[in-house]
């Protein structure tokens, strides 16, 4: 059977870790840390579960479908694949993920140097449309895209994160703090949601893609091969980011004896002027700005490829450039207004990807049953549309007291039993009703 050179996976699995490891990564766990103290271990296992496994399990879920999210989506409904794989693509580009890598870049890396108090939407658009020039740059040539990320970028930002790090643990002997008190009952449960946040699993229905395309172009394999392969890139991404997740934490935890900070920005910056004062700030700005980019070079490239795969008489640079405008000038609407806008899609769109993901694992047990997965799908997304639709302040009070009796809900999987429920409904009608066509085996 065909391999890759070892080389050949190693930066694969480089340019993995560095298309995951936005900026979300480097704040979530260094307020685990602080948050979990003394029950740190339990709860950064369960979030390098979620954090890690989840979308590394999703990669391996798209090199195994030829046609990508597009195929998994068609197993729901071919309007649904188009529909559901546009909205990854908005949400986690253009819309949302792309300017808010831009944003968190700024916040973190100028924005501390500027005067307090003043007004800095003119060094925000500055600051925008020159990281938005170097990452259409970069996703001109996807085909040398493997190089420039994975070969260069990930290996400069592993540096910086490792000497933050190690400066920490020479200077800081403080003790694990106090453990909160939602870390207090179920630590290992309350990390694994927790793992959610970095949002890392949708982003994975695009950077399969990207990695499969990127062992495509070093070999011609046959689809188990890219399988295999892909699994092996995964594994060294996935070794790269929980090995950041536990020390980036462990700094936050050490940091809890200083004070108690609001998020794990704060935990950041202030670990770091600690530690190196303004060259330790600069360092923090560097990392960051690196992971953003890195992170929004892989989203434009994956956004473009996907819609123009859909409209290929559209060229794909007008597909990058497009994105890269819009990203530009949504990034400027400022981080807050970004997620208040976005966040509610995100509610809808991950419990639905997770399903989907599930069920693509375990297609074998119930021979691919069209009705399992419309079954399963309809139910998890009627409870995530009610949760997006709260956000935006749209509720009922009798479907909001129906939904708070399902079990797990108050731990925000209160889509699971209606999902569990409604795709062995699907699996009994496409028994009983083979000829409706819910079985693609009958089509």
């Amino acid at each position: 059977m065909g391999s890759l050179k070892g080389k050949d996976t190693l930066t694969i699995g480089l340019m993995l870790f560095a298309l995951f490891f936005g900026a979300g990564n480097l704040i979530f766990p260094p307020f685990l840390g602080q948050e979990a103290g003394a029950n740190f271990w339990p709860a950064m296992l369960g979030f390098v579960v979620t954090g890690v496994g989840l979308p590394l399990l999703t990669v391996v879920v798209i090199s195994m479908a030829k046609g990508g999210v597009k195929e998994i989506g068609s197993r729901v409904h071919p309007v649904f694949a188009v529909v559901f794989s546009a909205a990854v693509y908005l949400s986690i580009g253009p819309f949302f993920g792309i300017p808010r890598s831009a944003n968190v870049a700024f916040e973190m890396s100028v924005k501390p140097f500027l005067a307090e108090g003043g007004s800095h939407t003119t060094v925000l658009l500055l600051f925008t449309v020159a990281f938005f020039a170097l990452v259409y740059w970069v996703t001109l040539n996807p085909s040398k895209m493997v190089e420039r990320i994975g070969s260069i970028l990930t290996p400069v930002l592993l540096a910086a994160i490792v000497l933050l790090v190690l400066g920490s643990f020479f200077k800081l002997d403080g003790s694990f703090g106090a453990v909160s008190e939602k870390y207090t009952a179920a630590p290992f449960a309350t990390g694994f949601l927790e793992g959610y946040l970095t949002m890392d699993t949708i982003a994975a229905l695009a950077f399969g893609i990207i990695v499969v395309g990127a062992v495509q172009q070093k070999k011609a394999l046959e689809r188990k091969q890219i399988v295999r392969e892909t699994l092996k890139a995964g594994i060294i991404a996935g070794i790269g980011l929980a090995f950041v997740y536990v020390t980036v934490g462990l700094m936050g935890a050490k940091m809890a004896s200083g004070g108690q900070f609001e998020n794990g920005s704060e935990i950041l910056t202030a670990s770091a002027k600690l530690m190196f004062g303004v060259p330790g700030m600069l360092l923090l700005g560097l990392i960051v700005t690196l992971a953003c980019f890195t992170t929004a070079v892989g989203l434009v490239a994956a956004t473009s490829q996907f819609f123009n795969k859909m409209m290929p008489q559209v060229p794909y640079k007008v597909f990058a450039l497009s994105v890269t405008l819009v990203s530009l000038l949504i990034a400027n609407l400022g981080l807050n207004q970004i997620i208040s806008i976005s966040v509610p899609v995100l509610i809808v769109l991950y419990p639905i990807t997770i399903v989907l993901v599930i069920l693509s694992f375990l297609e074998r047990f119930f021979k691919g049953a069209r009705g399992v997965y419309v079954g399963a799908v309809f139910a998890a997304g009627m409870v995530s549309v009610i949760d997006g639709l709260k956000t935006f302040g749209v509720e009922s009070d009798a479907l909001m007291a129906l939904l708070q009796s399902l079990p797990l809900y108050a731990e925000g999987l209160g889509w699971l039993l209606p999902a569990l429920v409604g795709g062995l409904a699907g699996w009994i009608l496409d028994k009983l009703l083979p000829s409706k066509g819910l079985n693609p085996a009958s089509e």
